[in-house]
Parts: C-alpha cells; structure tokens; sequence
C-alpha cells in the first residue's frame, strides 16, 4: 500500500520548481519521491529495512496464489 504525504509551500515556489525540472525531464512528485526514499534510508534502522522488505516480497508472493486460488464459475 502506498500513501499520500502533503507538504506545504508557496504557490510561486511550485510553479518554479515544476518549470525548472520539466527542462530537466523530471518532475516535482518524482523528486520529491527520490528525496522521501533517502531519507527514509537515512532514518529508519537497516533491520527494520530489511523486515519491511521481505513483508513486501511475501506480499506480493501471496497475492498470484490467491487469484489462481478462486474458481471460475463461468459456464
């Protein structure tokens, strides 16, 4: 599952930032993505890390099994 992180900042700021990265193909969101991952790097512990991770694979390991799992009652 993915959330949604608000922040706030002058209107003539965004459109700036948005204009300036545009001329260097990418975007706002993207940066703003790739500096939330850092830092999520920087602050939580590489344990932890690692435990979110393998949830995350189990995850999606389990979801296939489950969609192969239901029966189709088309006839």
């Amino acid at each position: 599952m993915k959330n949604t992180v608000s922040i706030t900042l002058d209107d003539r700021k965004i459109f700036a930032l948005k204009k300036y990265l545009e001329q260097k193909n990418s975007s706002l969101e993207d940066e703003v993505s790739k500096f939330a991952e850092q830092l999520y790097i920087k602050s939580v512990p590489q344990n932890v890390r690692d435990f979110i991770d393998m949830e995350a694979k189990q995850q999606t390991e389990i979801k296939p099994k489950n969609a192969s799992a239901k029966p189709n009652h088309t006839a």
